[in-house]
C-alpha cells in the first residue's frame, strides 16, 4: 500500500521534461554540491534479487576465477579451503551490510554519505582515491576482456593473425580493434543510466553461471567423474603449517572484494529496503561465490586429464577446446562476464566520485567518462603482466580502502548515531552541521594520515626487503585490508572522543535519517509523487523531510 507524498516545486519542472539522474533536486540544494545523480532518490526500487545479480556480475570474472580456483592449490585440504571461502566471504557479507545502511537509509551514493564523516569537501578524500582505483582496474578489465575477444577474431576470421605482427603503444592492431570494440560497448552500456544496467545485470549473471555450468559438464564427461578432485595442490600441509595458509585465504577473498565493498553504497542506494538488500547480499555472497567457487575447481580439475596440465585460467581452457561453438560460445561469456564486472565495480564508482568533485560541471556521466578515457591512457597491457607495477603504484592505493573504510563505519554508526540530516549533506553554508572546518572534519583527515601511512607501510615494505634480500615478512602485507581498517576504526573514533564533530541531532525528528529505527522512511519513495496542480509550490514539503518524519510514501 503506498500513499501519496506531496511534491516541491522542483518536481514540477522535472514533470514538465527537465532531464535527470533519479535524484529529488531541491530547489535549496547547492549546485556546487548537487546535481540529479547525487541528490536522494525519489524512487528506490531494486529487489532482492536485483542486489543478488550485481554480485553475480561481481564475482564471475576471469580475475574471480582465478581467485577462487587458486585457493585450492595452496596446499590445503578440500574442507580447510570450503572454511576459508566460507569465512572469508561472510566476512565480506557483514562489511558489505554495514556500508549498505547509510546509503539505504539516505538514498544517497557512496561519496556523499562521506559528507557526514568527512565534511561537504572533506567527502572528495575518499572518493577521489576511490575514483583512481577504479580507473586503473577499469582498463585492466577492458583488456581481459578484448584478450577474450581476440580469441574469437583468431578462430572465426583466420586472417586477423596478421595483425598481431602490428603493433602501436605495445598493444597489437588485433587487441586494439577488441579493446576499441569492448570499450564502445561499456560507454553504451553506461551511457543509458542505472536502468539498463541494473537489465544488463539481471541477465549476465545467470547467463554465465549457465555456460559455466555447460562446461565444467563437458570437461568432467571428457576426463570421468572419477578423476576430479577437489584438492588441484600437488603438497598437502600438515594441521598446524595450513592454519596460517588459511587466514591468508580468508584475507584473500576479503581483499578481491575491497573495492566494490567501500562504494557498495552506490547500489545499495537503489534497494526498496534495508531488507531487501542484506537479503540479496546473503544470496549473492555466501550461497553465490560458494558455487561459483566450486565450479572453478571442477572445471579446473577436468583440465589435468583432458589436457594433461592444471589451467586455472578459463580464457585458456575455451581456447584449449577445439571446438568452434566452444570457442565463440566461452569467449562471449567471459566477455559478458568481464564486462558485467567492469561496469559494477570500475565504472559506476568512479561515475559518482569524480561528480561529487564539481556536481555543477561533471555529471555522473561525465564522471564515467572521465575514468573510461583516463584508463585507455594509463595502457593497462603494458604493466599489468609486471606484479611489481601493480604492488607498488595500486598497492599504495589500494592500502587506503582499508583505513577509508573503518572512518565511515566509526563515523555512521558511532559518532553519528546513524542519524543524518539528509538536506545538509547539500549546503555550502559554514553554520552548517557538516561544514566543520572549512568544509573539512580534521578528525577524519588526521585519521586517514594516521592510519594510511602505516597501511601503505605495512603494503609495501615487506615486498621491498624480500625483493632486496634483506629478511621476508611479507606475509603480513595479506592483512592491510584489515590493519587498515582496524587503525582507521580506531583513531577516527579516538579523535571523535577527544574533540567531538559530528552532531547526532539528539531530540530533532524533521529531517532527519534514523537508521537506528527499524522500518524508518527513507528519502526515496517506492513510487513517483503524484503532481497536483492544486498544491501550491510552497506548501509542499521535500521528499527527503516528508519521509524522515514519516509521512512520505513507504512500501
Amino acid at each position: 500500500m503506498t500513499t501519496t507524498t506531496r511534491t516541491g516545486p522542483h518536481d514540477l519542472v522535472e514533470a514538465a521534461g527537465h532531464p535527470h539522474g533519479g535524484g529529488n533536486m531541491q530547489p535549496h540544494y547547492d549546485d556546487r554540491l548537487a546535481n540529479e545523480d547525487l541528490a536522494p532518490l525519489r524512487r528506490q526500487k531494486w529487489s532482492s534479487y536485483n542486489i543478488f545479480a550485481f554480485w553475480m556480475s561481481d564475482v564471475h570474472s576471469v580475475g574471480g576465477y582465478i581467485t577462487a580456483g587458486s585457493l585450492f592449490a595452496l596446499g590445503l585440504q578440500s574442507w580447510q579451503v570450503l572454511v576459508a571461502l566460507i569465512a572469508g566471504i561472510v566476512i565480506v557479507q557483514v562489511f558489505a551490510n554495514m556500508v549498505a545502511k547509510p546509503s539505504q537509509k539516505t538514498g544517497v551514493p557512496y561519496p556523499v554519505i562521506n559528507r557526514v564523516v568527512f565534511g561537504i569537501r572533506g567527502a572528495n578524500i575518499p572518493a577521489i582515491i576511490r575514483g583512481l582505483i577504479a580507473i586503473a582496474w577499469y582498463g585492466v578489465q577492458t583488456f581481459l576482456a578484448a584478450e577474450s575477444l581476440n580469441i574469437v577474431f583468431l578462430k572465426f576470421i583466420p586472417g586477423s593473425a596478421a595483425l598481431l605482427e602490428v603493433s602501436f603503444a605495445g598493444l597489437s592492431a588485433l587487441g586494439w580493434i577488441s579493446y576499441a570494440i569492448l570499450w564502445t560497448a561499456q560507454f553504451l552500456l553506461f551511457w543509458n543510466g542505472m536502468e539498463v544496467i541494473r537489465r544488463f545485470i539481471d541477465w549476465a549473471g545467470p547467463a554465465v553461471y549457465l555456460v559455466m555450468i555447460v562446461l565444467a559438464v563437458y570437461l568432467v564427461s571428457q576426463a570421468g567423474i572419477q578423476n576430479i578432485s577437489f584438492t588441484l595442490s600437488t603438497t598437502q600441509l600438515d594441521f598446524w603449517a595450513s592454519i596460517p595458509v588459511i587466514f591468508a585465504a580468508i584475507a584473500l577473498v576479503v581483499s578481491y572484494f575491497s573495492g566494490p565493498m567501500l562504494n557498495f553504497g552506490d547500489f545499495a542506494r537503489y534497494g526498496k529496503s534495508f531488507a531487501a538488500v542484506k537479503r540479496g547480499n546473503f544470496w549473492g555472497l555466501p550461497l553465490n561465490f560458494l558455487f561459483f567457487s566450486l565450479l572453478t575447481v571442477i572445471t579446473a580439475s577436468a583440465t589435468v586429464p583432458v589436457f594433461g596440465e592444471l589451467i586455472t585460467d578459463p580464457i585458456a581452457t575455451v581456447e584449449r577446446i577445439d571446438t568452434p561453438f566452444a570457442i565463440l560460445l566461452g569467449g562471449l561469456t567471459f566477455v559478458t562476464a568481464t564486462v558485467g564486472i567492469n561496469i559494477v565495480a570500475n565504472f559506476i564508482s568512479p561515475a559518482f566520485d569524480f561528480s561529487n568533485v564539481a556536481p555543477k560541471k561533471i555529471s555522473w556521466r561525465a564522471g564515467g567518462m572521465i575514468a573510461a578515457v583516463g584508463s585507455t591512457f594509463l595502457m593497462p597491457w603494458n604493466w599489468y603482466s609486471n606484479s611489481d607495477a601493480i604492488h607498488y603504484s595500486l598497492g599504495v592505493l589500494g592500502a587506503l580502502i582499508g583505513p577509508l573504510f573503518g572512518i565511515l563505519i566509526a563515523g555512521y554508526y558511532i559518532a553519528a548515531r546513524q542519524r543524518v540530516k539528509v538536506d545538509a549533506m547539500f549546503t555550502m553554508d559554514a553554520q552548517g552541521p557538516y561544514w566543520y572546518r572549512n568544509g573539512f572534519n580534521p578528525n577524519s583527515v588526521k585519521a586517514v594520515i594516521a592510519a594510511g601511512v602505516p597501511t601503505v607501510g605495512i603494503a609495501v615494505f615487506p615486498k621491498l626487503f624480500a625483493d632486496l634480500g634483506i629478511f621476508d615478512i611479507s606475509a603480513i602485507s595479506d592483512y592491510s585490508w584489515f590493519i587498515g581498517c582496524g587503525l582507521g576504526y580506531v583513531l577516527f573514533l579516538l579523535l571523535e572522543r577527544l574533540d567531538p564533530r559530528i552532531p547526532t541531532f539528539d531530540g530533532e525528528t524533521e529531517g532527519i535519517s534514523d537508521g537506528a529505527v527499524d522500518g524508518a522512511a527513507t528519502t526515496a519513495a517506492s513510487e513517483p509523487p503524484a503532481i497536483s496542480a492544486e498544491i501550491p509550490v510552497d506548501a509542499g514539503r521535500s521528499a527527503s523531510t516528508a519521509a524522515a518524519s514519516g509521512t512520505g510514501t513507504t512500501a
